[in-house]
């Protein structure tokens, strides 16, 4: 079984690095629920769909380094993946990258599995469901809330001949409550926000009539 690790929020940083599944059924019952679970292995996926704009040309593809989208050291992969699927805007990719981003996080905060599956691929949505079940086990609930994302850029972007994979590094801040099953609040604070730092790699096949892409893994930066 594919190994997985969580990030807690900064109240509890000692604990980031453990694994996922060394946690779940080990809690106290006070500990603060993570944001979402997270895997160690890089090789192996984790969760959503982006859509890709219309055909852009080639100055819209990849955007000078003065903009905001991708860092420097991206824009080789950036010009590799235009030359393999000239579809591909940076810049609308972005767009969805934010939304799903936003999406993902709500939809495994509040146990939507429905969401979670038309956004994940296999491994990923198995991994969330593992997660909620037993966060549902414990009679938990989460109020999290994601106050907003002060930053989103692409990182890096790799090729191969079968699928292509961009890296993006989300720095967001999100208030986080979690209850157990008589209400109570055990963890978290909803009026202060703890700031998360994750880099989510999102990948597709290359040459695919799919325009989807998939979040195929998380970690913290």
């Amino acid at each position: 079984m594919t190994a997985f690790s969580i990030v807690l929020l900064a109240m509890i940083a000692a604990f980031l690095g453990m694994r996922l599944y060394s946690v779940l059924g080990k809690r106290t019952g006070h500990e603060q629920e993570p944001v979402l679970p997270r895997r160690d292995d890089r090789a192996v996926p984790s969760p959503v769909r982006l859509e890709d704009g219309e055909t852009p040309s080639p100055s819209v593809g990849v955007p000078d380094t003065s903009g905001l989208v991708y860092e420097p050291a991206a824009e080789i992969g950036l010009r590799q993946l235009l030359a393999s699927d000239r579809n591909f805007d940076a810049g609308r990719f972005m767009e969805g990258a934010e939304a799903a981003y936003r999406m993902i996080l709500e939809a495994y905060w509040k146990g939507d599995r429905d969401t979670l599956r038309d956004l994940c691929d296999d491994d990923s949505y198995e991994a969330f469901v593992e997660a909620i079940e037993a966060r549902d086990a414990r009679g938990e609930k989460l109020e999290n809330r994601l106050v907003g994302i002060e930053s989103a850029k692409i990182t890096a972007v790799e090729m191969d001949r079968k699928e292509a994979r961009v890296t993006v590094r989300y720095q967001a801040d999100i208030s986080a409550v979690t209850r157990d099953a008589h209400g109570k609040m055990i963890a978290g604070s909803m009026s202060d926000a703890s700031r998360t730092d994750d880099l989510w790699t999102f990948r597709r096949a290359i040459g695919s009539d799919d325009p989807n892409w998939l979040l195929d893994e998380i970690e913290a930066a």
